[in-house]
This record gives C-alpha cells, structure tokens and sequence, in this order.
C-alpha cells in the first residue's frame, strides 16, 4: 500500500508537462517562497541562494497564472525549472510568466535567481484568471517566450517605447487554445482590445521602496483602472507598439489591459516601469540634476531674464538682446545638432556664443536702422513661440491630427504669428508682455536644472520635436504633482508682477525710445557747428589715441640722467 503513492510521484515526475511546474507535496522549507493567489510579497534575493516560488492551493475554476516579480534596476530571472530555457525563463526587473493550468492542477512552482553581485530587492504576485478571460501574450510571434504577458521597454532621451505580443481568447483547462490568424471575425482574438496605461511615480523620488510600493497600484486590472490614466486604447488591426516622451529622471509605470467587450471580461500584462536614466552610470545618472553646463547656461539666462521681466521695455536694448539671444540660440542649437556629432557640453557653448551674436546683431539693427516693427516682430514671434508651446504642452498635442509633421509646424507657427499680428496696434502691451512671459519663463527652466519639474517640457517638447523625426508618435503626457503647482505659481506671480509694474512705471512716457542712430548723428552735427560746446575744442578721435599711446610708452622709456639740461644760449 506504501509503494503506489510514490509509484505515482515518480511517473507524475517525468511528464513532459511538468518542466513548466512541479506538483510536489510538503510544507515551506528553506529556499521556498510561500505565495497566495493576489497577494504581493517582499524577499530578497541573492546569486548564491536561488529560491522557488510555491503557490497552492488552486482553485479549479482558475484557467491560467500570471507570476510576476519585479526590481528597481537590477535584473532577477524568472523561471518554469532551474534549467533556464529561452522560452521558458526572463530575465529584467519586470517580468512574468504565463502558467497555463493542467486538470486538476491545484500547486505551482517557479524558479527565482540573480546573478547580480549584490542582493536584489524583489516584490513578486500571482494573479489568478478563469477561462473567460483573455490570455495576455498568448499570440506572441515576436519574442523568445510561446505566452509572453511582459511589456518590453526601451528609451533613449527623446522617447519611450513600449511593445507587447498580441493576446488570445480564453479557453478552458485541458483544451487546445484557440487558433491565432486563421480567423479574423468576432469569434477569434481579433475582437480584443488594448488600453495603454500610464502611471507617475512621485517627483523626485528615487527610491526603491516608493517603486515597489507604487507597482502593487499597476498589477491587477481593478487597481490599474483606478490609479493610472488611460493614453490610448489600440484594436487588434493596430501594431502593439507605443511612444511615449522621455522623461528623464521621472519614474512611470505603464501597464496593458485587453479587453474582451464580447464577453465583458479582461486581463492585465506584467506593469514595466522606467526612469528613461541609468542608476549604474558613473556620469550623467539619475541621481544627478543635470550637467554642471546646463546649471550655468540656464541660471545666467534667468538672472538676465528676471531683469527683463521687471525693467525690460525700459531697457529696451537689452530686451533686444534678451530676444535676439533667444531667437539665434535656439535655431542654431538644432542646426548644430542634427547636422554634427559634437558632445553636449560643446553644442551648449556654442548655442551661448551664436546666441550673443544674434542678440548683438539684433540691437545693432535697431541702433543702425531703428525699424520699430522689425524689432517687435522678433518680440512677438518670440512670446507667440511660448504661446504655441504651452498650448500644445495640453492634452490638445495627443491629438492623432497632430501626429502628422505637416499639420503640426503649420498649426505651430500659424498660433506664433498669429501674437504678433494681433497685437500690432498696441506694440508698447506686446513689448511688456513678452517681457514678464518670457523673462518669468527662464526662471521656470532654471529652476529645472537643480529641482524636477514638468513645466520645462512646455520648451522641450518642440526642441525633441525639432532634433527627432520619431518623436511625432510620441504622446507627450507629463506629471503634475505639487513641485509644479508651486512653480507655475511663481511663475505667474513674477509674470503679473513683472508686467503690473512696468505698466504702471511706463505711464506718461514714451512708448519706445527714438532712433539712436539718428540721435547720434544730429548731436554729432551739433557738436561740430556748436563753437561753445566744450567736446568741439577736443582734438579729433586719433590724436586723442596717439596721445594716450605716447603716455603709455613714456612709462617703459628709461630716465634721463641728472645734470644740465637747459640749452645755452646763443
């Protein structure tokens, strides 16, 4: 009577099945991971102690597992056996695996490694779903894995993509699954839907237990529904790829549920998340603020811009210059860009440089020609660009009409020309303006490069937008959490204050200075007909250097010895 369980046992021990989960019997012991069905567990683990995971018991009305275990930045592998398979194991620090349940199965288990040198943080959930329920991955063509659930995410400093392997239909344990593209009617899995999920970590918070705690928000399709916001949704007819704006240093998790609407039933991908950074580069990280350069560039700027936002129009020169900079920098920095491979730091230096001669030569115009509506036509494309810029920064830049680049930059420009032309009768409002808007806007982006904060995107988008031609199909969602409520505060505080007080300072006087170049040339004709100006007795500008240089070589002469040294008289 002894000898058949084990008799069993061992046949049960070479079927084919069983290389995707054991069926053993015994309680938790050293190197077991306990699971429950829905319930998230914290566990550390290390190259020299691999662990496996359990979960029993199973209901007999559960049709498939999803197991998911997920880390910060350190890759952890994910198994059916310690024989690690390419289509049965995954290695990332998101990932999962789809266990499709035998008859009368009621245990699982899987294989848990890392061979990262340092112990690895994990949390890790089983999700249980009935045969209603569509299989996520389980039309995978692309990847290594024959039931893919897992997103997988790449980024570079522009966007953020996402693909996953299209789903199937759910069917019952013991049965064949249903056919992938043999049919495309409603009764196959080309009725399912996807719905992309996007959800924001807090800002500036890099840490691991904020992450772990946050993805427990993105597993289960009631929770992902509740927390994070839906972007799109695609149909089976649509490629499951999706783009997404980089943002660097933020952390975003991103979830897929498909949807069956014949049925009313769905299911929830394994959430992928990114910081669109590196945690292990010894430069450029994500726990660095930015670049030494870029703090200089932009803390400049600001300095010089808050002087606009308060005393621009009645310096008006140097709001040229302010503008003139702004205008060449920006054209000059993407032309540098795209068309040579120069380092950052390199591009910065010489967008300075480009954008002071711009702004010189701007005021030199003005000083030389004195054409007003020249002038004020480069303020107003400038405030009309920042316009444009915040309105396409709202949901209104996900339009699928604006995906096409065409309709984009005419769209763009037509809003930025648009400022200037309605103001035309009113040039001295436009002047001020353009003033606290812009000058209280370089503020905002010097303030991004010590502290994170979403408003910088208002520029950075039309920037990534201009330097990469992929960047169209991204969606542009950012957070908006309370670092950038209290920015946008400032920001309109020294905005109004700034154009309150030049208002008031500029009543009763002139609306714009009058032409210097004509200014100069009637008192130069002054001075030269004026015999009692004191400046017309001075001699002419190169005896006046002549002089200045004879002094300066008297210094370095040698001095004349002592003695007689009146002549004698004849």
């Amino acid at each position: 009577m002894g000898l058949l369980p084990l008799l069993v046992l061992a046949v049960l021990a070479l079927e084919p099945g069983t290389a995707r989960g054991a069926e053993t019997v015994g309680n938790s012991s050293e190197g077991l991971l306990e699971f429950s069905v829905g319930k998230f567990r914290y566990f550390k683990l290390s190259r020299s102690f691999p662990e496996e995971a359990v979960l029993r018991p199973i209901s007999s009305n559960v049709t498939f597992l999803i197991f998911q275990l997920h880390s910060q930045y350190q890759n952890t592998t994910i198994s059916f056996s310690e024989m690690l398979l390419p289509n049965a194991s995954g290695t990332g620090t998101d990932k999962g695996l789809v266990f499709i349940l035998r008859p009368e199965q009621s245990m699982c288990t899987w294989h848990l490694e890392t061979l990262d040198a340092e112990p690895v943080q994990n949390v890790a959930i089983p999700l249980s779903y009935s045969e209603r329920d569509p299989v996520p991955g389980g039309c995978n063509l692309e990847f290594d894995l024959d039931i893919d659930p897992n997103i997988y995410l790449q980024y570079n400093f522009f966007e953020t993509t996402i693909k996953f392997a299209p789903a199937n239909l759910g069917y019952a344990r013991g049965t064949a699954p249903p056919p992938c593209d043999i049919k495309t009617g409603q009764d196959s899995r080309w009725r399912l839907q996807y719905d992309i999920y996007q959800y924001f970590l807090p800002e500036n918070d890099l840490t691991e237990d904020a992450l772990l705690r946050h993805l427990q928000r993105m597993a289960e399709v009631p929770q992902v529904k509740a927390n994070a916001v839906k972007v799109v949704t695609l149909t089976a007819d649509d490629k499951t790829i999706v783009s997404f704006s980089s943002l660097w240093g933020q952390g975003v998790i991103y979830n897929v549920i498909v949807r069956d609407p014949f049925l009313n039933t769905s299911a929830a991908y394994v959430p992928a998340h990114t910081y669109a950074c590196s945690f292990e580069a010894v430069e450029g990280n994500c726990f660095s603020l930015g670049r030494v350069s870029t703090k200089v560039f932009f803390t400049l700027s600001a300095l010089l811009g808050l002087f606009i936002c308060f005393f621009g129009h009645r310096f008006w020169k140097t709001e040229l210059f302010f503008i003139g900079f702004i205008l060449m920098g920006f054209f000059f920095y993407i032309l540098i860009t795209r068309l040579t491979p120069l380092k950052y730091d390199v591009r910065l230096i010489l967008t300075a440089l480009a954008g002071s001669v711009g702004g010189i030569g701007l005021v030199a115009a003005w000083w030389r020609f004195g054409i007003l509506m020249l002038c004020m036509l480069c303020v107003g494309l400038v405030l009309g660009f920042l316009v444009s810029s915040v309105t396409f920064f709202t949901p209104l830049g996900n339009l699928k009409i604006f995906r096409d680049d065409a309709v984009f930059w005419v769209t763009f420009s037509c809003i930025a020309v648009l400022i200037p032309v309605v103001f035309m009768g009113c040039l001295r409002i436009l002047s001020i303006l353009a003033c606290g808007f812009i000058g209280s806007y370089s503020v905002v982006l010097a303030v991004d490069s010590y502290l994170y904060t979403s408003l910088s995107y208002i520029a950075l988008n039309v920037l990534k937008r201009a330097l990469h031609v992929d960047f169209h199909q991204a969606f542009i969602n950012v957070p908006f959490q309370t670092n950038d409520f209290i920015v946008l505060a400032v920001w309109g505080m020294l905005a109004v204050s700034g154009i309150t007080l030049q208002i008031r300072r500029e009543r009763g006087q002139p609306f714009f200075p009058p032409h210097p170049y004509k200014l100069w040339k009637r008192e130069r004709e002054r001075r030269v007909t004026n015999v009692l100006d004191p400046s017309y007795h001075l001699p002419p500008l190169r005896e006046r250097l002549y002089g200045q240089l004879a002094q300066i070589k008297a210094l370095f002469q040698k001095e004349q010895l002592a003695g007689e040294r009146t002549p004698l008289l004849l």
